[in-house]
């Protein structure tokens, strides 16, 4: 038996015997992401690039979850760790499928380059929905529990997960290409890189890089950050963002030529290449740019990665995992738990949840009202089936549901031959003949999304400012001047001030699947209590933002925020009230009494947060430094314990250092921020300990 087959010898054991078998060109094509076949090894050829963000996308057939962003909403570990497993045992059987079609294209092998944690630091940058917000510690802890999911616990991963986009990048899109990111060491030690240090500790089989460059570096091929990775402990692969290396010699002037890219980013540590840079390997070593011990060295990064995946193994448990489990009815009612808790309520003056047997006519209005796009975000398969927001009214509700369009997504009119805003009349009629109105409107993954995916006012997928297109705002105005009882639900993966004051409630869905429509009726009609909370806040206005370009974190997220605030970050309301009360401290761990003491079941997620009292190195407010979703029952009492962030005490000071500089901390514990907005916006009792460490 060739000794690259024995399953008793190590991943990198066998990847170096595997290796020591080809010759160097052999090597060299195994380091594109459309890797060459290798027939006298009996090495199929491997396409690396796969996705699964919220769901096996791109590849047929799949169940779909909330986006990014609305699965972070759900503030819970499990949640995102059971998703994850859903996603790899689904990536599994197609890929069984594919391969046995003799089908081994893009988009069908088991490297999913998922998940997004980049930070979303600004609310204008068009893929912040594919991320977990703007915490470091919210993205760490759900990234672990994401990418634990898809890897699996076993000595062979169900999938590969991959932490994107390393590192300091969140727009602006439009200029991706040639931007250069400065960050000072406080920030990137404060914010940019803690997320991915956690994620490669716990293990993430993948790193890709980031296309823009980093204090001067490019992101695919930087020295400082491979010098992080490799402080980390880092033993996967490092793969460079699609054409990202081309950047090199083409947009960022780093390189004079495509051989010279490839040389700098093989040497530096990018194993495989999402692009043609590596098409020029060869060439680079007869130039004399790169050694053979280079290509190897490669070479045995990614043979390690699927040899960890069971590639090479005669007999691999999850060769056998089938069609059936595909979009199954288990995993789609999941896919539906999870969109129900990640809706986050922002507004509520009692009228919710809706009494159905106030009401016999219903006007649901908007353009995401009936919208498939409004459920579906970016990076996305194909779900058997869509519920709408329309069609979940519709099939709750037992009165009449009128149905109105009421304006286009971001057109002036829905008509060219028409008048501008052609469809409000019948908006307005129809908000006058109903009792109550659900108004749907919001953004989708065509307007915010990746460079080159949106457009017409957006740019690049990035938005100019927090406002709804014009057509939407007046189609507001005129239905809330009817003065019907009003529930606007908002469609969108980031911060927007849809100007609704005169609501009685607001309700922020994201792009909640395809069970949205059922998720949201069950929350409006108090089949289940809201528990979603914000992993971003939501801003009042983009004119107080700092300048798009800047990375410095002044004036920006939770953390750090001055004034400008909408809705606070972890912010969400349920139909009950659940109360903090007797905080204790102790090893690492802090405990809390929770009671609901409303008069409905709900869950909730308990918020720890911590404030330094003297260093001047902390954060300017306080940070997020452990939570837990809990059930309560109507009146329930109960005592937690969270575990504490391991660095909760820490503050980094300017030149990146990170240590304990104080002995007196305060402790806040609750279903919100302690900050006066959250109180005021009708967020729970929130308790605090004063803590003196020795």
């Amino acid at each position: 038996m060739k000794k690259y087959l024995d399953i008793n010898l190590s991943a990198q054991e066998r990847a170096e015997a595997l290796v020591s078998e080809m010759t160097l060109e052999e090597k060299a094509g195994q380091l594109n992401y459309k890797a060459a076949a290798i027939p006298r090894l009996n090495i199929p050829e491997y396409n690396w690039w796969n996705e699964g963000l919220h769901g096996l996308a791109r590849a047929g057939t799949a169940t779909m979850f909330p986006q990014a962003i609305g699965l972070a909403a759900v503030f819970d570990e499990d949640i995102l760790h059971k998703v994850g497993e859903i996603i790899s045992i689904e990536t599994r059987a197609k890929h069984n499928m594919y391969s046995a079609q003799g089908d081994r294209d893009i988009y069908k092998g088991l490297t999913l380059w998922s998940p997004n944690i980049n930070m979303f630091r600004d609310p204008r940058w068009g893929r912040g929905h594919e991320t977990y917000g703007e915490d470091p510690y919210l993205t760490s802890q759900l990234g672990i529990a994401f990418v634990r999911g898809i890897q699996g616990d076993g000595p062979v991963m169900r999938a590969a997960a991959c932490a994107k986009h390393y590192a300091v990048h969140s727009g602006p899109e439009g200029i991706r290409h040639e931007f250069d990111a400065i960050a000072t060491p406080k920030d990137l030690e404060e914010t940019y890189l803690p997320h991915f240090k956690a994620l490669v500790e716990a293990g993430a089989e993948g790193v890709m890089g980031a296309y823009n460059r980093v204090n001067g570096e490019g992101a695919s091929a930087s020295e400082f950050l491979m010098k992080k990775l490799e402080e980390w402990g880092f033993d996967g692969y490092f793969v460079s963002d699609y054409r990202a290396l081309e950047d090199f010699h083409t947009k960022h002037g780093l390189t004079k030529t495509v051989e010279e890219t490839a040389a700098i980013a093989l040497k530096l540590g990018c194993h495989i290449c999402a692009g043609y840079v590596y098409e020029h390997i060869m060439p680079a070593y007869n130039q004399g740019l790169v050694t053979e011990e280079d290509i190897t060295r490669a070479a045995i990064a990614a043979m390690r990665t699927r040899i960890r995946l069971g590639m090479f193994d005669a007999d691999c448990e999850f060769d056998k995992i089938g069609m059936d489990v595909v979009s199954c009815q288990k995993h789609n009612y999941y896919s539906l738990e999870v969109a129900r808790r990640s809706m986050v309520m922002l507004k509520n003056n009692g009228i919710l949840p809706l009494d159905a047997k106030k009401y016999s006519k219903m006007a649901v209005i908007g353009p995401n009202a009936d919208s498939r796009d409004a459920l579906i975000g970016n990076y996305f398969g194909a779900a058997e089936r869509y519920n709408t927001f329309l069609m979940g009214l519709q099939d709750a509700f037992d009165g009449r549901v009128f149905y109105s369009l009421g304006s286009h997504l971001f057109k002036q009119g829905y008509s060219g031959l028409a008048r501008p805003h052609d469809r409000i009349a019948e908006a307005v009629a129809t908000a006058q003949h109903c009792d109550v109105v659900v108004l749907c409107v919001g953004l989708d993954a065509n307007l915010e999304g990746e460079e080159g995916d949106a457009g017409n006012e957006f740019d690049s997928g990035d938005k100019y400012d927090l406002k709804l297109p014009a057509g939407q705002r007046l189609l507001i105005e005129k239905v809330l001047e009817v003065g019907k009882p009003t529930i606007i639900v908002i469609a969108s993966g980031s911060s927007l001030n849809v100007e609704g004051d005169g609501a009685d409630a607001i309700i922020q869905a994201w792009y909640p699947g395809p069970h949205g429509g059922e998720a949201l009726a069950d929350i409006i009609f108090g089949k289940v209590s809201p528990s979603g909370k914000l992993p971003v806040t939501f801003y009042e206005t983009a004119d107080l933002l700092p300048n798009f370009s800047s990375y410095s974190m002044k004036n920006r997220t939770y953390r750090f925020a001055e004034n400008n605030v909408l809705y606070p970050f972890d912010f969400g309301l349920t139909y009950s009230q659940v109360e903090c009360t007797d905080v204790t401290y102790k090893d690492g761990a802090v405990s809390v009494t929770v009671q609901n003491a409303g008069e409905m079941t709900t869950e909730d997620v308990v918020q720890i947060y911590i404030k330094d009292n003297k260093s001047p190195h902390a954060v300017r407010n306080h940070r997020l430094c452990g939570f837990k979703r809990v059930h309560l029952a109507a009146g329930e009492k109960k005592t937690i314990e969270i575990k504490l962030d391991k660095t909760a005490f820490d503050v980094v000071d300017d030149t990146g250092k990170r240590f304990i500089d104080s002995d007196s901390f305060t402790i806040f514990a609750g279903t919100c921020q302690p900050d006066e907005l959250s109180q005021k916006l009708g967020g729970g009792k929130y308790a605090k300990l004063d803590l003196k460490l020795s």
